[in-house]
């Protein structure tokens, strides 16, 4: 996993004598040298990685311990890879040690360097990610990365805290766990599944392949990205005034009747309409609340007057469309 090795396994909970632990035991990985046979060197482990009993919690999964020690990217130069042996084993005090776990060896192969910094484009439809390509492998050597994996998690808004970045946010709140998004043969991708308001972290790994096995770099540097909705909706179509007459009045008044064609956005919350008795001016809005459907009567005309009509459309976020083409509309002069 990226230039370290993943070990698991599962955490005591007792003693040998069959106590029950009161505290997580401290973790020791041990690493080791091999025979000239390929078997591991017992006498030649050495303690490489410590992790505190109160931390063990960080590096469980599943009912299980997963930690990734590093490999030196300077070991890992040859294409060939090299064998490496490791084992674990647990401390509950300085004189109270567990035996040491079986040993395991494994094959390390080089992989790509990690993806640096992710770049991002914001549409309406769509978060656009971009990287620069990787070339190489941790330690400069030339690598072919076949494809790009994207991963995606969703933080915690009640816990999550602005000042923290980098790769110390991966130890926060998640309230949707980083899952594998999507996969692309270069470097870009765009998410079209996503949600405005929501704090998303993204990282990005490549993968080669080696001795038949797929190898993954260590995670990009985080990007940590709140999509705000700032994408007015389209501006209203074809817009109609017509005058009619209101016979329930006396006398009978003139009003004007204004229709349009529906908007299409998921998150469309309504319409205002503006009128003006000066061509080419706004005027003022003479829909305080939103109107819920393509449609407005207006009732409070002056005869003998003309007025130009312009609608706006209005989405969830406060987004105000652009003003329609204004039309036009006369009220009759009152006869004496």
């Amino acid at each position: 996993m990226g230039d370290g090795v993943a070990l698991n396994f599962s955490l005591p909970s007792k003693t040998v004598r069959g106590d029950h632990l009161q505290q997580a035991p401290a973790i020791e990985i041990l690493r080791g040298e091999l025979k000239p046979d390929g078997s591991p060197n017992l006498k030649s482990f050495r303690v490489v990685e410590t992790i505190p009993g109160e931390l063990a919690a960080q590096y469980e999964a599943d009912d299980r311990t997963q930690i990734v020690t590093p490999i030196a990217s300077s070991e890992n130069r040859a294409s060939s890879g090299f064998d490496a042996v490791f084992a674990v084993r647990t401390r509950a005090s300085r004189k109270r040690a567990s035996a040491d776990s079986n040993a395991v060896k494994i094959h390390i192969f080089p992989v790509p360097a990690p993806v640096g910094r992710i770049q991002f484009q914001l549409t309406e439809s769509a978060i656009d990610l971009s990287w620069q390509p990787v070339t190489q492998t941790a330690a400069g050597e030339p690598i072919i990365v076949t494809e790009y994996r994207i991963y995606r998690g969703e933080l915690d808004p009640k816990s999550y805290d602005a000042k923290i970045a980098g790769p110390e946010i991966l130890h926060e709140r998640f309230a949707a766990p980083l899952t594998l998004l999507g996969r692309s043969n270069d470097s870009r991708y765009s998410d079209k599944q996503f949600d405005f308001g929501k704090i998303y972290v993204y990282i990005v790994r490549c993968l080669t392949t080696a001795g038949g096995n797929e190898l993954e770099s260590n995670d990009s540097d985080p990007l940590i990205l709140k999509p705000a909705d700032t994408f007015p909706p389209s501006t209203p179509q074809g817009v109609v005034a017509a005058s009619v007459e209101n016979p329930e009045t006396t006398p009978p008044s003139q009003e004007i009747d204004l229709s349009w064609s529906i908007n299409t956005e998921q998150d469309l919350a309504g319409y205002h309409v503006y009128r003006s008795e000066t061509q080419g001016q706004r005027g003022s809005l003479v829909t305080q609340d939103l109107l819920l459907s393509p449609a407005y009567r207006d009732t409070s005309l002056a005869s003998g007057h003309r007025y130009w009509y312009s609608v706006t459309a209005v989405d969830l976020s406060g987004n105000e469309s652009a003003a329609s083409p204004q039309v036009a509309a006369d009220v009759a002069q009152h006869s004496p």
